[in-house]
C-alpha cells in the first residue's frame, strides 16, 4: 500500500500524541526490574596509523591546467589634455620700511614753549660721511606765585666727520651750547619783616638771569689689527656771564694685546681739569679762585672663561696732583666682576667689587643744577673742584629672563665715597647789595664721605610687537660723615613706562616719575639758625599720542606732568604745571 507523503506526517503526529498521552498518565505503576552485572568494562586502544605526508589526491582539481593565450586589442583615445610646466608658488615679500638720513622736529606748546631739532647726515664717498645736529628747547616761564622771572632756554649745535675704513675707523667732533636760566627760587619768607613796598623795591633790584657757554672739540679712533685697540680724545672750555671759566682735557686709549694665551686690556686714562671763579660767596677774596687736578690711571684686566663662568679680572692705580696746592696721592682701586649661568640666559647670577677715581667739574655740576653759585669755596670752607675717591662699589644680583619676552634684573650694592658732591641750598640774608643769586635762590656745592646702600631692580616686557612695559625701582640708605644729611639725595626713585602701537598709524605712550622725599638746608643769616628742610616727594605723569601720515611725516601731541602738581625738584624750586606740545616729525633724504 502506498500513501503519500502528507498521510504519513499525520500518521507519525498520532503516534506521537498517544506516546506522550500513556507517559503523562497518573499512578500508573510501571513496575520494578533487578539488573545484575557480570563482567566490568575493559576499555581498548585501536593502532594508531600514522597520516601520510603526501595524501593521495584524486580529484578534478590536479588535473593539468590549461595553458589560456590572450590578446591587448589597442587602439587611440582622442584628447584635449596638455600638462603645464611646474613653478614655485610665490610669497608675499613685506615691503621694508625705507631709513631716512635726515630729519626735523618742531614742537610748540604752552607758557611759550618752543622744542626743535634738526639733524642731517651726508656720505662724502663710500668712506667718509659729515652730518651736524642742532637742539633748542625754550620756554618764557609762567610758574605760579614766582616773584622773578622764570623763563629758560637750551641751545646745541654739533658737527661732526668721520670715515670707516678696512683697517681703521675715526670720528670728530665740533659742539657749541648756549644756556640761559634764572635764579627765581625766592624762599618762601623773602621779604616778610620788610613792608610791601620796600619788598617790591627789592625784588626789583634782582637782575636773576645767568648763562653757560660750551664748547668742546674731541675725536675716537678703532683700529681693528693693533696694540692700540681704540683711543678717545676730547677739550671742554666753560665759562660763565659771572667770569668764571674751566678747562678740561681727557685722553682714554686703550691696548691689548696676549699674554700666555690670555687677551690682556689695558685702559688709560688721563684727565685733567683746571678754572678759576672770580669770586667767593661772600666776595671777600682778594684774587680769583683758581683750582687744578691732573689724574692718571691705568686699569688693566683680562677674562677668564670655565664652563658656565665668566670672571673678568682688573685693577685700576691713580695718580692724583692737586696743582694749586702742590699735592699729590696715589689710589689703588679693585675691578674685579664675575657672572654665572645658573640657569642658560633665563638666571644669571653676578657679583663685582669695583672702584674708581671720577673727576668733578663745574661743568659738570651745572648740567645737573643749573641754579649753582657761580661761586667756589674759600680756603676756610676748601669746597674746590675735586675729584671723588670711589673707594669700592660691591654688588651682587640676578638677571635672566622670566620668559622670552621678559627681562629681569635684581640688584644689591654697597659703595663708599670720600668727597661726594652734594648739592645745598646757600644761606643768606636780605641786603640791598648783594649779588642776583645771594638771596636764598642759589645753590652750593659740599663734599662728605658717603655710604650708600641700595637695593635696585628692573623689568622689562615685550608683551607684543604693539606694546612694550618697563619698570625700574632704586631703593637708598645713606650714612653720611661730617654732613648732617645726604642733601638733595632721594632714598627711593621710581620709573615706569609703557608704550603701545595702536594700530599702524596710531601710537601712544605713558611715562611716570615718582622721586621720593629729600633733605635741604637753608638759613636767613639774620635770624635763627638754620634747619633741615625736607622736600616732600612727587609724582611727575606725562603721556603722548602720534599719527603717521606718511613714512616721512608725524604728528604728536604730548602732555607732561598733567597731574598739574607745582612740585619742588629743588628747594624754592617750583616747577610749570601741566605742559602741552603739538608738534611734527619729518623725515627726509637729500
Amino acid at each position: 500500500m502506498k500513501f503519500n507523503f502528507q498521510n504519513n506526517i499525520a500518521l507519525a503526529i498520532v503516534v506521537m500524541t498517544a506516546q506522550v498521552t500513556l507517559a503523562q498518565k497518573r499512578d500508573a505503576n510501571i513496575g520494578s526490574e533487578e539488573v545484575t552485572v557480570t563482567k566490568s568494562y575493559s576499555p581498548t586502544i585501536s593502532d594508531a596509523n600514522k597520516i601520510k605526508e603526501i595524501p593521495s589526491l584524486d580529484d578534478d582539481g590536479n588535473a593539468k591546467k590549461e595553458t589560456i593565450k590572450y590578446s591587448i586589442f589597442s587602439f587611440p583615445v582622442a584628447s584635449t589634455f596638455a600638462p603645464l610646466k611646474g613653478k614655485a608658488e610665490g610669497v608675499d615679500k613685506t615691503e621694508q620700511a625705507h631709513l631716512y638720513d635726515n630729519y626735523a622736529t618742531l614742537g610748540i606748546g604752552n607758557f611759550g614753549t618752543i622744542n626743535a631739532e634738526l639733524f642731517v647726515n651726508k656720505d662724502l664717498n663710500n668712506n667718509n660721511y659729515v652730518g651736524g645736529m642742532f637742539r633748542h628747547l625754550s620756554s618764557q616761564g609762567g610758574i605760579k606765585n614766582a616773584d622773578l622771572n622764570t623763563s629758560f632756554y637750551d641751545t646745541a649745535l654739533d658737527l661732526n666727520y668721520g670715515g670707516n675704513y678696512e683697517a681703521m675707523s675715526f670720528n670728530l667732533d665740533l659742539g657749541y651750547k648756549n644756556q640761559s636760566y634764572n635764579w627765581y627760587g625766592l624762599p618762601g619768607s623773602f621779604g616778610s619783616t620788610l613792608i610791601p613796598s620796600d619788598r617790591n623795591n627789592l625784588i626789583n633790584g634782582i637782575e636773576p638771569q645767568h648763562a653757560f657757554n660750551t664748547f668742546s672739540i674731541g675725536s675716537r679712533f678703532s683700529f681693528d689689527e693693533s696694540a692700540l685697540n681704540q683711543a678717545s680724545l676730547k677739550f671742554i672750555h666753560f665759562s660763565d656771564t659771572f667770569g668764571s671759566n674751566e678747562n678740561r682735557f681727557i685722553a682714554q686709549p686703550t691696548f691689548q694685546f696676549d699674554v700666555r694665551d690670555e687677551l690682556v686690556k689695558t685702559k688709560v686714562v688721563v684727565d685733567y681739569v683746571g678754572g678759576s671763579f672770580e669770586n667767593n660767596y661772600l666776595k671777600t677774596n682778594t684774587q680769583a679762585i683758581k683750582y687744578g687736578y691732573t689724574n692718571v690711571g691705568i686699569q688693566p684686566s683680562f677674562v677668564m672663561l670655565k664652563d658656565d663662568w665668566t670672571l673678568n679680572l682688573g685693577a685700576g692705580v691713580f695718580y692724583s696732583r692737586d696743582i694749586e696746592n702742590s699735592r699729590g696721592t696715589v689710589f689703588v682701586y679693585p675691578q674685579v666682576t664675575a657672572s654665572l649661568k645658573v640657569v642658560g640666559d633665563l638666571m644669571i647670577f653676578y657679583a663685582g667689587a669695583e672702584g674708581s677715581l671720577e673727576q668733578n667739574s663745574y661743568q659738570q655740576f651745572a648740567d645737573i643744577n643749573p641754579y649753582l653759585s657761580p661761586t667756589m669755596g674759600d680756603k676756610i670752607t676748601r669746597n674746590y673742584i675735586k675729584p671723588t675717591d670711589k673707594q669700592y662699589d660691591i654688588s651682587a644680583g640676578l638677571k635672566g629672563k622670566l620668559a622670552s619676552n621678559v627681562s629681569y634684573n635684581l640688584r644689591a650694592a654697597y659703595l663708599n665715597e670720600k668727597n661726594k658732591a652734594l648739592f645745598k641750598s646757600q644761606d643768606y640774608n636780605e641786603s640791598a647789595n648783594n649779588a642776583a643769586y645771594a638771596y636764598g635762590n642759589a645753590f652750593q656745592v659740599v663734599y662728605d664721605d658717603l655710604k650708600t646702600l641700595s637695593f635696585s631692580g628692573n623689568v622689562k616686557a615685550n608683551f607684543s610687537e604693539n606694546v612694550t612695559f618697563g619698570l625700574t625701582g632704586t631703593f637708598n640708605s645713606f650714612t653720611t660723615g661730617a654732613q648732617q644729611e645726604a642733601w638733595n639725595l632721594p632714598k627711593v626713585k621710581i620709573e615706569s613706562n609703557l608704550d603701545v602701537n595702536l594700530t599702524q598709524k596710531w601710537f601712544t605712550g605713558v611715562q611716570l616719575f615718582y622721586v621720593g622725599s629729600r633733605m635741604d638746608m637753608q638759613q636767613n643769616t639774620s635770624f635763627v639758625p638754620s634747619t633741615a628742610v625736607k622736600l616732600d616727594s612727587y609724582f611727575d605723569l606725562n603721556a603722548h599720542i602720534g599719527y603717521k601720515h606718511s613714512d616721512r611725516l608725524t604728528g604728536f601731541l604730548k602732555a607732561n606732568n598733567i597731574t598739574n602738581n607745582g612740585y619742588q625738584k629743588w628747594l624754592n624750586y617750583p616747577v610749570q604745571g601741566v605742559q602741552i606740545v603739538l608738534g611734527a616729525n619729518y623725515k627726509f633724504d637729500f
